[in-house]
C-alpha cells in the first residue's frame, strides 16, 4: 500500500510513519517547518491552506490512502481548512482517508460522550477541529474520523507540561479530565482502520478517565520524582472558561480493532 500522511513531522504522523513503514508499505510524509525524519518516508513540504498545491501533491503521489494529522492550535486555516482541501484532493484521487479529530471539540459534562454525539466548542481550536469534521463528512461520507484525546508517550507535550508542573513551571487543572492514549496505540489503531471500510465518527482513547494533575502524579511515579511540587490549581480559580470533563467512550473502537487501548494507569502507573 502506499501510504500518505499529512504531518508526518508531527508527534503522532511520526509515529504513523514509523509503523507503517515496519509494515512494508510505501510511505510519502508530508512537512510544513519541520523536516521529516522517520527513516524510510520519502518526505514532501506542504502547506495544507495552499488548495492547489495540495490537490498537485495527491495527484501527482496518487496515494492508496491518507492519513490526515495537521493542525495548528491556533490557526483555523490549517486544522478546518487545510482538513477539507484535504479531504477533496483524496476524493479526487480516490484515497482512503482517515482523518484525526479531538475530543477538544467538546464542551465538557458528566457523561462520557458517544462516538456520534455532536460538538460543543467552547474555544476557536474546538469549533476549528468541529469545522473539519463538517467538512471532511461533507466531501467524503466513507471517510474515517478519528476522535482521540490527549497523546501521551516520550516526546509528547503532554508528558512535558507534566514535568514542567512537578518542577514549578506549570500549572495542572484538577478539575480537567481526559482519557490518555499512548502514541504508538493510537497510530496502530489508525493504520488498521486504512485498510478497512469503516466510515463515519469513531472514538480512539484509553479507557482511563483522568485529571491532568492525576495525570501529573502518575507521570512523578514513573519518573521517580518527589511530587510535593506539583502545582495545581481548578478552572475556577485560574478564571478560565475551558472544557472540564471530556470522557471518550471508545467501547465501539475497542470492539472493531485488535490493537489494545492501554490505560494510562497501566502505562505509568
Amino acid at each position: 500500500m502506499h501510504l500518505l500522511v499529512v504531518g508526518a513531522s508531527g508527534f503522532l504522523g511520526a509515529e504513523v510513519c514509523r509503523q507503517a513503514v515496519a509494515a512494508g508499505h510505501r510511505v510519502t510524509g508530508t512537512y510544513h517547518s519541520n523536516a521529516v525524519t522517520a527513516p524510510g518516508v520519502a518526505p514532501h513540504r506542504l502547506d495544507v491552506t495552499d488548495r492547489a498545491a495540495v490537490r498537485e501533491l495527491l495527484t501527482r503521489v496518487r496515494p492508496d490512502a491518507v492519513v490526515a494529522t495537521p493542525y495548528r492550535y491556533d490557526d483555523w486555516a490549517v486544522t478546518a481548512d487545510g482538513a477539507a482541501h484535504i479531504a477533496v484532493a483524496a476524493a479526487e484521487v480516490g484515497a482512503r482517508l482517515v482523518h484525526l479529530s479531538s475530543d477538544a471539540l467538546h464542551a465538557g459534562r458528566p457523561k462520557a460522550y458517544a462516538d456520534e454525539d455532536v460538538p460543543t466548542p467552547l474555544h476557536p481550536y474546538g469549533a476549528a477541529k468541529a469545522a473539519a469534521e463538517t467538512a471532511v463528512r461533507a466531501v467524503d461520507p466513507g471517510a474515517a474520523v478519528v476522535r482521540t484525546s490527549l497523546i501521551v508517550g516520550e516526546g509528547s507535550k503532554q508528558i512535558q507540561l507534566c514535568r514542567d508542573a512537578l518542577a514549578g513551571r506549570a500549572t495542572l487543572f484538577t478539575d480537567e479530565l481526559r482519557c490518555p492514549v499512548h502514541v504508538a496505540d493510537l497510530a496502530a489503531a489508525v493504520l488498521e482502520l486504512v485498510p478497512g471500510d469503516y466510515a463515519g465518527l469513531l472514538n480512539v482513547a484509553g479507557p482511563d478517565a483522568v485529571s491532568r494533575a492525576e495525570l501529573g502524579l502518575l507521570v512523578a511515579r514513573h519518573d521517580g520524582v518527589d511530587a510535593g511540587g506539583l502545582r495545581t490549581t481548578t478552572i475556577a480559580a485560574a478564571g478560565l472558561h475551558r472544557p472540564g470533563e471530556v470522557v471518550l467512550d471508545s467501547a465501539r473502537a475497542a470492539g472493531l480493532l485488535r490493537t489494545r487501548l492501554r490505560g494510562i494507569t497501566e502505562l505509568y502507573g
